[in-house]
């Protein structure tokens, strides 16, 4: 790795923490069939954070500054908070593969929200490539969601936004501190309204849930919410964040193969056609410059 150059490596991080997240959403869907989404949404962060305490006092870790602080308030609210939550509210009702596919856009968002974050500036090349990209995902919603998977979609381009927010800040933050530090500090952040939201549900938790169910909020909560952004934040951090963002395609194969192994979803010929659309034109958008001011 080391004789790799800071973008080849950006590339190999982003890409592991994409197959860590890909498998969210099916796990999510595992999971609310037997526990409230409250639960599966934001009680994962509560792990999460514990890990994140264990971690920062394992490496010593120095409190962030006022500036870096006041950055890491905000990340809550993309992928403590807004992401988890509505996935796992549209997860009630939207096929696992078909979010995987409208999550799509999660790039193209990214590196919108790098332009403000991170002061990225990508090219019309870059734009072209992602608009053909998220055009084709929208398409794929219009024509594959019924009346029920429509209401979920509009979840889904939620938790897009608030994710491709949250993906922004962290990955900016992690060149001046590491992956799992952001995270860590992020989650610690936001405990006192998770402890309170979950509080409301406590109650309607099913402690007598199935395995399966207890295996997907874990996976949820070590890897999706902890283990996965050690990998994510630091490829942003190292090959730019509108860049490795698009890396995010691969995302949909996982979530295609995660829903097809785990919950026996048909996965539908026109899925694959516009997933290997999206992935083509992101594909070539890689390519194009990207500067940062």
């Amino acid at each position: 790795m080391k004789n790799l150059s800071p973008i080849a490596q950006g590339y190999i991080y982003g890409i592991i923490g994409v197959i860590i997240f890909g498998l969210t959403l099916p796990a999510t869907r595992i999971a609310v069939a037997e526990f409230p989404p409250i639960f599966v949404g934001l009680g994962r962060s509560i792990i999460a954070a514990g890990l994140g305490i264990i971690y920062l006092r394992a490496i010593n870790a120095k409190k962030p500054s006022k500036a870096q602080f006041k950055r890491l308030a905000l990340i809550p609210i993309g992928i403590v908070f807004g992401f988890p939550l509505l996935t796992a509210f549209a997860m009630q009702t939207a096929p696992a593969s078909h979010g995987g596919v409208v999550l799509g856009i999660l790039p193209l968002a990214t590196a919108v929200a790098a332009m403000v974050v991170a002061r990225e500036r990508p090219s019309p090349a870059f734009w072209f490539w992602g608009i053909l990209g998220a055009a084709a995902v929208i398409t794929f919603a219009l024509l594959d969601g019924g009346t029920e998977i429509y209401g979920a979609d509009f979840l889904l381009l939620g938790a897009v936004a608030l994710a491709a927010f949250g993906y922004a800040l962290s990955g900016d933050l992690t060149r001046d501190m590491g992956g799992l530090e952001v995270m860590s500090w992020a989650l610690i952040i936001a405990l006192p309204v998770l402890f309170i939201a979950v509080a409301f549900v406590f109650n309607d938790i099913n402690w007598s849930a199935s395995w399966q169910a207890w295996a997907s909020f874990a996976y949820v909560a070590v890897f999706s919410q902890f283990i996965g952004f050690a990998f994510w934040n630091k490829g942003l951090a190292l090959g730019g964040i509108s860049h490795v963002g698009q890396t995010q395609l691969f995302q949909i194969f996982v979530t295609l193969a995660g829903s097809a192994l785990l919950l026996g979803e048909t996965i539908k010929p026109i899925t694959l056609f516009f997933a290997f659309l999206v992935v083509i034109a992101v594909g070539l958008g890689r390519k194009a410059t990207v500067k940062r001011n």
